[in-house]
């Protein structure tokens, strides 16, 4: 008897343990850690998702967006997998990219480093030429890169990111080769294609949806036209077989504390439900599509052995 009475005793001290650090947290602001310049696609994510966390964290709860760009998002992304697994530093996660740095570079980090959140967006590639180039449609970029290999200069965010699978595609699938300038994300990428620095870009829908009028879009790569584009056509129906895109998130360190996992990852799942959240994601052409917890583990597995597969045959490096 006197065994029972102790067992119940222990557990009842541990669940009110666990039920003390869920209310508990977050007691001070959650820094999220940003692998690239402010503007581009993972930032306007980051800065649009995090009032909304604040709100299904509650008590108070606050989050910081801290940029840290450059080698392709890994040093940004590094910092997350080695800090403290308290729930105090959160990463974004961009795939394929985060992936392929492990495959392509040295990296402090693998598919285990993390503590998987939540998948919020999936951003279908766009190809964008500047006004000054002339090439206004597909036919004519794709008519000026076969006659002149390696003439045409492509600005993106990074090498072995989704911009550059898509190049790859887009390469093989039409017999060209292009000339790959890459920069310190989408935003800088973006701006020397306005300024007609590179004659051609292939980014997200969502870094191009406020500038159509200032670039030629050439077209989608999804299999249906964007809802965030309905008059841009998709590469499909110009007759080329494209279909490439950024899938952007959110993880913490391996080790994250399980009822600090659950508070957060419950609050990315009410994500989907938000109107408010929806809109606003909305008004800046990001297509939700979220994905929590083991699922997003999985995910980010299949799509390093989507990139593994692409190293193996076309090393980009």
């Amino acid at each position: 008897m006197l065994n029972i009475f102790k067992k119940t005793a222990i557990a009842g001290a541990m669940i009110l343990s666990a039920g003390a650090a869920l209310a508990e947290y977050p007691e001070k602001p959650i820094e999220v850690i940003v692998g690239y310049s402010a503007g581009g696609g993972t930032d306007v994510m980051a800065r649009t998702a995090a009032p909304f966390i604040e709100k299904y964290l509650g008590e108070g709860a606050s989050l910081v967006v801290k940029n840290m760009p450059g080698a392709s998002g890994q040093i940004g992304v590094t910092e997350a997998a080695n800090a403290e697994p308290d729930g105090y530093t959160l990463g974004t996660f961009n795939l394929p990219g985060m992936m392929a740095r492990t495959i392509d570079r040295e990296a402090d980090y693998n598919r285990d480093s993390f503590t998987y959140l939540a998948n919020v967006v999936n951003d279908p590639n766009v190809i964008v030429t500047s006004k000054a180039s002339g090439l206004d449609t597909l036919d004519k970029l794709l008519e000026e890169a076969k006659a002149n290999p390696l003439a045409i200069t492509v600005g993106m965010s990074s090498l072995g990111g989704d911009d550059h699978f898509a190049l790859i595609k887009l390469e093989q699938a039409t017999g060209t080769e292009f000339t790959i300038v890459p920069f310190k994300g989408s935003a800088p990428a973006r701006t020397a294609l306005l300024g007609g620095h590179v004659a051609m870009g292939i980014l997200n829908i969502s870094e191009v949806a406020e500038f159509q009028d200032q670039l030629n879009v050439l077209g989608v790569a999804t299999n249906e036209r964007s809802q965030f584009a309905p008059d841009l056509p998709t590469f499909k129906e110009q007759g080329l077989d494209l279909v490439n895109g950024s899938l952007r998130g959110f993880i913490a360190p391996a080790g994250l504390p399980e009822d600090v996992q659950a508070k957060l990852i419950g609050a990315f799942e009410q994500l989907s439900g938000d109107q408010e959240f929806l809109d606003a994601m909305a008004a800046t052409a990001n297509p939700v599509e979220v994905v929590t917890g083991e699922e997003f583990k999985q995910l980010t597995s299949d799509l390093y052995d989507l990139a593994n597969g692409v190293w193996q045959t076309t090393p980009w490096n």
